[in-house]
């Protein structure tokens, strides 16, 4: 079968991937698997090391770069959406409440997907919306699960405490109340990815007046149904 694509310079990359694939690689092993002269290797592993698509570990080794990684979760972002959209307009027609999903994206979190309710008060909060790590259920829920000094470094600072998050990952859900935004409350639960990790957040949120001080008495069991339904959708479509 011929592999080319008739772009030489992109199916020659494409070599140097494909043998970073195997592991770490000096530039004489880069050679060797792909066949490339040296001067070629050389300056394609370089060229794809400017564009973080290829990096290099701690004994000056090529390895693959942390940019397939990003292209990787935005690829999975794109997934998530598609499956996430229709049990969002669910859990806000079953609840009467604004829902949304949420992303962590380093020190914030963002609102990746939402169904509003249509009418009266509510809590928006439009797509693309970056908020802290530091406050509110889908912070709570998203930060719960991290490795324990990655925890512990998100919780300087936080609204919530270590015993909040030990709670969370008791039940599997959060609340909030007036934590992020006055008079604003929420209650959260985990969607899960490959090997169980947490990657993204459903949460339905609205005025306290209606979600009460206590709103996971009301919602924690419609939004874990829906946190579910997505994390069996994304196992399914993978």
């Amino acid at each position: 079968m011929d592999n080319s694509s008739g772009v030489g310079v992109l199916d020659k990359a494409v070599l140097v991937l494909n043998a970073l694939e195997a592991g770490p690689a000096s530039l004489a092993q880069l050679v060797q698997a792909t066949g490339l002269a040296r001067p070629t290797a050389h300056r394609l592993a370089v060229a794809l090391e400017h564009h973080r698509i290829v990096s290099r570990d701690t004994q000056g080794r090529f390895i693959l770069g942390p940019r397939l990684s990003e292209l990787s979760t935005a690829a999975g972002e794109d997934r998530l959406l598609a499956v996430a959209s229709p049990v969002l307009t669910h859990l806000r027609d079953l609840t009467g409440e604004s829902a949304q999903l949420y992303r962590r994206q380093g020190d914030e979190r963002v609102c990746v997907a939402a169904a509003e309710r249509a009418s009266g008060l509510r809590d928006t909060v439009p797509v693309g919306t970056s908020l802290p790590m530091t406050a509110g259920s889908a912070a709570q829920v998203l930060l719960a699960w991290e490795e324990p000094d990655r925890l512990h470094r998100g919780l300087r600072g936080a609204k919530f405490t270590a015993a909040t998050l030990a709670s969370v990952r008791r039940r599997s859900w959060a609340h909030s109340v007036g934590e992020r935004e006055q008079g604003v409350a929420s209650v959260s639960a985990p969607i899960r990815g490959a090997g169980g990790k947490v990657i993204a957040a459903v949460s339905v949120s609205g005025p306290i007046e209606r979600l009460t001080r206590t709103p996971g008495r009301m919602h924690a069991a419609p939004v874990m149904a829906a946190a579910e339904r997505i994390t069996e959708a994304m196992r399914r479509s993978n």
